[in-house]
């Protein structure tokens, strides 16, 4: 079910209503393609509720020090996993209950319609799936999977969370505030009692389906989502600044390939200075008004 309630502008920084003419330029752009690109980022979601790490005031970086794991300090160390694992218990119930937004359906809609050829998400919330778009790939992974580093074994992240409560039927905590990609705040008392499951089929250790910092996407992927971008005409990207490379390299790619670009993204964006079109507004405020 998707909510049909008003956005949640808790982590969406401030901007402007859409312009009439910005809106009749991306009007024209989406018009003009016939196998548009799409690539979203975190500022697609915020709308639904789940912070971002960028935005400027409102993400994470702007108010806290705190930063994401590290792939190589959770394969490297239990206690990391420990602290990580009992964060993401915490917050899975209420990360895994967010709904689309406008913007999610607005792209869904448009993949119905023929206009989006494929649509590349740098996002792990699974929103996209949930709003029904299918020709798609999640650039860096879903928080909604888990699988083994030993066997590869994969079971869903709410199968999991069974797991955790059946190893912690005592275990309590209460969060200090919430974090991108279903983190929050946990002291280490708080996590030092936490019992982390193994993977049931051989011990080894339980990881989510994500790309994590400091580890990179498969070559595979990448050659598949370059597929797609060579069989299309145009590229949108939606609610990313493109800082991180394994989402700017398809930029750079369609750049290469003279592809017009449209970049929506409040704030400034790696693209800005190439991009055949910069519009500043909320992706669920102005992707709606685009016919």
């Amino acid at each position: 079910s998707v909510s049909r309630a008003s956005p949640n502008l808790t982590f969406v920084p401030a901007c402007l209503p859409p312009d009439p003419m910005e809106v009749e330029e991306l009007q024209h752009f989406v018009s003009n393609s016939k196998r548009l690109f799409v690539m979203t980022g975190a500022g697609i979601s915020t709308e639904s509720g789940i912070p971002d790490y960028r935005s400027e005031g409102v993400g994470l970086y702007a108010k806290t020090d705190r930063r994401p794991v590290q792939h190589a300090e959770f394969v490297r160390s239990a206690s990391v996993r420990q602290r990580y694992w009992a964060r993401n218990f915490v917050g899975w119930p209420q990360f895994s209950s967010h709904q689309p937004n406008k913007a999610h359906l607005v792209l869904r809609d448009w993949e119905k319609l023929g206009k989006l050829h494929w649509l590349v998400t740098q996002n792990v919330d699974a929103l996209h799936s949930k709003a029904g778009s299918q020709r798609m790939t999640e650039l860096h992974g879903c928080t909604h999977r888990v699988f083994c580093l030993a066997c590869g074994d994969r079971i869903l992240r709410s199968e999991l969370q069974e797991h955790f409560e059946a190893l912690n039927p005592t275990w309590k905590a209460e969060a200090f505030g919430v974090a991108p990609d279903g983190d929050v705040f946990l002291t280490d008392e708080q996590v030092r009692n936490f019992q982390v499951p193994a993977c049931r089929k051989c011990g080894g250790i339980l990881k989510p389906d994500v790309t994590f910092f400091g580890d990179t996407v498969s070559q595979e992927k990448v050659s598949f989502v370059h597929q797609r971008l060579a069989e299309s005409d145009s590229m949108l990207v939606a609610g990313s600044s493109m800082q991180v490379y394994s989402g700017y390299r398809f930029a750079l790619a369609a750049r290469e390939k003279k592809l017009p670009i449209a970049v929506l993204n409040i704030g400034p964006t790696r693209l800005d200075h190439f991009a055949s079109l910069k519009l500043n507004s909320r992706c669920g405020e102005l992707l709606p008004l685009i016919v």
